[in-house]
């Protein structure tokens, strides 16, 4: 699996062209964007822990980006946690961004509440539950995508490479289920947050949910936005716009777990060039899942690298960061991506270890003041 690269991280997938785009964007800069928003699914108990309570992860995606870009959490008291405690890993992607001093921005797909940051809004909204097979207005979803194109369009101009992260509770469930309707077999296939994967009830969420829209299994292979508006979730047609958008000028780094097979599956069919000039940027833990396969999800689709940052949290003093030893969050907000973005611009100065040091030190500070359980 692995394959011998400049910085700290794995080439998981098309070793070949991970070392390319490692060796085309090294000591190059960089700008995140993380593309927030809520969907309804994410209330169904049991889905998804990215939340203390079903009812506090509406609050999850705006606290994510509050926190990367303020360093604490304005629309609630404290970072976002599991029922566990663990905290959200956003602390990776602030250190990463921190280190490296690059520019971070937020892109809103649609959202419940909005975060205390600046933002940019891209016109869409809230998702509904996926199970009702009317997720989002069709026309929404085609609006937002185009806008997000023309924004990773302009945000090409302002870098070497472009780093896209996520933060949508619940966004596993919807990713499976929009893959599905344009014809990956992604059954059991996705990650989850939580060490023990919830495949069985978000299969059963997931075939309702095509069921009520009247959606066989790839029938929208040809209509691609069909099935984000039936089964998806307001941060897949951002996304993929941003993709589509800025990789025609600059590298782009799709930074997530197994949802990017989601947003790949979409540009295969929307716009089928922009798979040559991405790579998805992810962390080891999700590489170690036993009970996901993004590897195998994104051989279905194309040619598409996948570089994984080596990330290890097994030496920390913090409790709550070791739990992501166990199997826990795994990645989220860009994480992995954003990792890697750093090491690439500091030509490998800024190490795996360099990072978990800074997450450490944020996460101890956050408790001292009061902003961590």
């Amino acid at each position: 699996m692995s394959n011998q690269l400049p910085i700290d991280a794995i080439a998981a997938n098309e070793p070949e062209k991970a070392r390319a785009f490692v060796e085309e964007a090294l000591g190059k800069d960089f700008a995140y964007v993380c593309v927030i928003g809520t969907t309804d699914t994410s209330l169904i108990p049991g889905i998804t822990v990215a939340g203390a309570s079903p009812e506090l992860t509406t609050y999850t995606p705006p606290a994510d980006v509050e926190y990367v870009l303020l360093g604490r959490c304005r629309c609630i008291p404290a970072v976002p946690v599991t029922p566990e405690g663990i905290p959200t890993p956003a602390l990776i992607t602030r250190a990463s961004i921190k280190l490296s001093n690059a520019p971070a921005l937020v892109a809103v797909g649609g959202l419940k509440v909005k975060p205390k940051t600046p933002y940019i809004n891209l016109g869409g909204e809230h998702g509904g539950d996926i199970r009702t097979g009317r997720a989002l207005p069709r026309e929404t979803v085609s609006e937002v995508y185009e806008r997000a194109k023309l924004l990773g369009r302009e945000l090409s101009k302002a870098c070497d490479f472009l780093v896209i992260g996520e933060s949508i509770p619940a966004g596993t469930t919807t990713a499976l289920a929009v893959m599905v309707a344009v014809g990956v077999d992604a059954w059991g296939k996705v990650s989850s947050a939580m060490p023990n994967n919830p495949h069985q009830l978000k299969s059963e969420v997931v075939r309702e949910a095509l069921r009520n829209a009247g959606i066989e299994p790839g029938s929208c292979a040809d209509d691609p936005l069909a099935a984000v508006s039936s089964v998806g979730d307001p941060v897949i047609p951002a996304f993929v716009g941003l993709v589509a958008g800025a990789s025609k000028e600059v590298l782009v780094i799709a930074a997530g777990g197994t949802q990017m097979g989601a947003v790949l599956s979409l540009l295969k069919g929307l716009e089928p060039d922009a798979l040559e000039n991405v790579a998805i940027g992810t962390t080891r833990w999700i590489l170690e899942d036993s009970s996901s396969d993004l590897v195998g999800l994104v051989k279905q689709i194309g040619r598409v690298p996948i570089l994984a940052a080596k990330l290890d949290f097994s030496q920390t003093s913090a409790e709550g960061l070791r739990y992501y030893e166990r199997g826990f969050v795994k990645e989220g907000v860009g994480a992995g991506g954003s990792a890697i973005a750093a090491m690439l611009k500091s030509k490998g100065e800024i190490s795996a270890k360099r990072i978990a040091y800074e997450v450490e030190r944020d996460y101890a500070s956050l408790i001292t003041k009061g902003y961590a359980e």
